[in-house]
C-alpha cells in the first residue's frame, strides 16, 4: 500500500482572477483526463473496502476464541516472577493491574524486558538488584534509559474491530487489551488481549475478498526496504538488543557474509535467554543464543517482492506468522514486511478517496 508557487516579485505574471476575466464566454477550462482504472486496481480497491466494511461491523469480542485463558499481573509483582510465569504459560505479554487503585495499568511486553536489559548494561552495578525490581518500576527504567514509552491503550470489547485497529496503529502497539466495566462493581475489568496476528487471521478466514488483493508487493508502498538493521551469527546479543531498542523494532535479520538470510533474531528470543535470570547468557553471540530456542519454534517466513497480498493472507490463515522477510531468488535480504505494515495498508490505503465508485 502541487500547485506551482507564485512569485509576487515577477511583474510579467498575471493574476488568476485576471485570466478568468479574459476567458471567452461559454468556453470551459479543459479538465485533465483521468487514467482509466485497470481491473487489478479495481479489484484491489474493492478488496480493501470489503475488509474495512467487515472490520466496522464486527467487534473486538468476535475475535476471541470460544475458550481461552487470561493471565493478569499485579504491578507489585516481581519482574523475576513475571518472567517465570510467561515462560511457563508460553506467552510473551500480559495485562497489568494496579490493585491499589483497582484499575488497568497497561501491558507488559517483551519491550519491557529489553528496556530492563538496557538498564543493566548501562548500570552494571545494579545487576544485583534486578531480581528485586517490581513491575511498577518499569516506567522508571524507561525514563532512566531515555526510551519513549508506548502509549497505554485499551478498548471496550463491543467496540468495532476497525476502531481497535486504528488505536493500535496510532499507539504503535502490536496488541490491545479489551477492558469492560463490571455490572455489579462498576469497575474496569480486563477481558482479554487482541493481537495484530489474531485480527489479520480473523480477516483471512472470514473475508473471501482478500483474494482480490492481487497487486504485487513491488507495486505497493508496503514494508521496509531501506536502512534495515541486520546482524551476523557472530554478533554479540547485547549489540542486537541495542538495535531492537534504539530502532523500536521486534526483529533483526541474520545474514551471512554474502548477504543471504540465515535466520532472524526476535525480541522474544531474549525472554528465553534470561528465563532463569541468567544474565550471563546475554554475553553469548547470536548463533549461540539461537541454539537455546524452544523446540517448537515455528521458523522464519520469507516472501518475494513479486508476491501478492492475497497469497500472504493465505499464509497468515494457515500459519502463525508475525513477519515475513522479503528476499530475492538467492535468498538475499531485500526488505521486511511486518503485520503492522499489512494492518496499516488495509486500513489506510486510499482512505478518503470518495471520487471512485465501485
Amino acid at each position: 500500500m502541487a500547485s506551482l508557487p507564485v512569485n509576487p516579485g515577477h511583474e510579467g505574471l498575471v493574476g488568476k482572477s485576471h485570466l478568468l476575466g479574459q476567458r471567452p464566454r461559454g468556453q470551459s477550462q479543459p479538465m485533465p483526463h483521468a487514467e482509466p482504472e485497470s481491473a487489478i486496481e479495481r479489484d484491489q480497491r474493492i478488496g480493501l473496502q470489503r475488509i474495512r466494511d467487515f472490520l466496522k461491523v464486527r467487534t473486538s469480542y468476535d475475535v476471541l476464541p470460544l475458550s481461552f485463558r487470561l493471565i493478569i499481573f499485579d504491578t507489585a509483582l516481581l519482574v523475576k516472577k513475571s518472567l517465570t510465569i510467561l515462560i511457563q504459560n508460553g506467552i510473551v505479554s500480559a495485562p497489568l493491574w494496579d490493585s491499589k487503585t483497582s484499575s488497568f495499568a497497561g501491558l507488559l511486553t517483551t519491550s519491557d524486558y529489553l528496556n530492563l536489559i538496557q538498564y543493566y548494561w548501562q548500570n552494571p552495578e545494579a545487576v544485583s538488584r534486578i531480581d528485586q525490581f517490581k513491575l511498577n518500576s518499569l516506567r522508571d527504567i524507561e525514563r532512566a534509559i531515555g526510551v519513549q514509552p508506548l502509549e497505554t491503550v485499551s478498548i471496550h470489547p463491543q467496540k468495532p474491530l476497525y476502531e481497535a485497529c486504528r488505536r493500535m496503529l496510532e499507539s504503535r502497539a502490536r496488541r490491545i487489551p479489551l477492558v469492560d466495566i463490571d455490572d455489579e462493581t462498576k469497575r474496569a475489568m480486563v477481558v482479554s488481549v487482541v493481537t495484530q496476528y489474531r485480527i489479520l487471521k480473523f480477516v483471512a478466514v472470514n473475508v473471501s475478498e482478500t483474494q482480490l488483493l492481487r497487486k504485487p508487493l513491488k507495486h505497493l508502498k508496503l514494508g521496509t526496504y531501506k536502512n534495515l538493521e541486520t546482524a551476523k551469527m557472530e554478533t554479540p546479543v547485547f549489540e542486537v538488543i541495542h538495535q531492537l531498542v534504539n530502532s523500536a523494532i521486534s526483529s533483526v535479520p541474520i545474514l551471512n557474509s554474502d548477504g543471504v538470510v540465515t535466520n532472524v533474531f526476535e525480541a522474544v528470543d531474549v525472554i528465553t535467554l534470561i528465563k532463569d535470570t541468567n544474565y550471563d547468557n546475554l554475553n553469548l553471540n547470536v548463533g549461540e543464543a539461537l541454539q537455546k530456542r524452544q523446540e517448537d519454534f515455528p521458523g522464519i517466513y520469507t516472501c518475494y517482492i513479486d508476491d501478492r497480498l492475497d497469497t500472504i493472507f493465505d499464509t497468515i490463515r494457515k500459519s502463525r506468522v508475525h513477519r515475513l522477510v522479503v528476499v530475492d531468488e538467492d535468498n538475499r535480504l531485500i526488505g521486511l514486511l511486518t503485520l503492522s505494515d499489512i494492518l496499516e495498508y488495509i486500513l489506510l490505503e486510499g482512505e478518503g478517496d470518495d471520487s471512485k465508485q465501485q
